[in-house]
């Protein structure tokens, strides 16, 4: 499940820097054209995945109640690590997007 909570912040991130205001203040940049519509599907379509693997895990009924805590914690961490430490939220969420995967394909 921590790979799949992983997928969910990931997904949380994109959503976030899809976002030009946050886009902005967490990378020091402004998005080109385009970018924050692909950010947006991005962040969707990992929330999706992990949805969908979440269920495939556990089953409809575990899975669901299992991703939707997982992503919780997830954007509750985002939310509140974006006031205080988002350089930091940064890095997780690229760390996120590349271990979240792999451990989904380790467990197998």
């Amino acid at each position: 499940m921590l790979g799949i909570a992983l997928i969910a912040f990931a997904g949380f991130a994109a959503l976030c820097l899809a976002m030009p205001k946050h886009f902005e203040a967490l990378l020091g940049l402004t998005p080109v054209p385009g970018q924050p519509r692909l950010l947006r599907a991005t962040g969707w379509l990992m929330l999706l995945v992990s949805l969908a693997l979440g269920v495939q895990a556990r089953g409809w009924a575990h899975g669901l109640v299992e991703w939707t805590a997982v992503a919780m914690a997830g954007v509750t961490l985002w939310v509140f690590g974006l006031a205080y430490l988002p350089r930091l939220l940064v890095g997780m969420a690229a760390v996120s997007a590349l271990l979240g995967p792999l451990l989904v394909l380790l467990a197998g």
